[in-house]
């Protein structure tokens, strides 16, 4: 395995760099679980299931952030798990996180760790520091 060969840096560059929809299809098993994906989901129990769940996520995500750039800085892999520390960049141009578009810029990093079999993702977990695009965009929690 080279530093960019790995389903996890394809998954970062097609779906999420290069906006290719039909990419999640092609790398996510039907039943794939994904837990918290998204800076409002308390997923728990209710995880997202399969492509079609994600989807929605993913278009809301690239319709706030249309230029988002992961960057996968360093991955482990161990059997069928597979971990990213990435870098996250975008701007903040379209609706759908947070309205209006604040037309700012964010910086902020995260980790993914993913189950693997037969070249699918099939469980994914995901840890992005989401408070901290919250505050560069001007927002406070409470």
């Amino acid at each position: 395995m080279t530093a960019t060969d790995t389903i996890l840096h394809v998954w970062f560059e097609q779906v999420w760099n290069l906006g290719q929809e039909d990419a999640i299809d092609r790398l996510m098993a039907k039943d794939a679980i994904v837990h918290d994906a998204g800076p409002e989901a308390v997923i728990g129990p209710e995880a997202v299931v399969g492509p079609d769940a994600f989807k929605p996520f993913f278009r809301k995500i690239r319709a706030a952030f249309p230029d988002i750039r992961i960057t996968v800085e360093q991955v482990v892999a161990e059997g069928d798990l597979i971990v990213a520390r990435c870098a996250v960049t975008g701007t903040h141009t379209g609706d759908g996180v947070i309205d209006p578009p604040t037309r700012k810029e964010v910086r902020f990093t995260g980790m993914c760790m993913a189950r693997v079999k037969d070249g699918l993702l099939v469980e994914g977990w995901n840890n992005f520091d989401f408070l901290s695009m919250y505050q560069q965009l001007g927002l406070t929690l409470a």
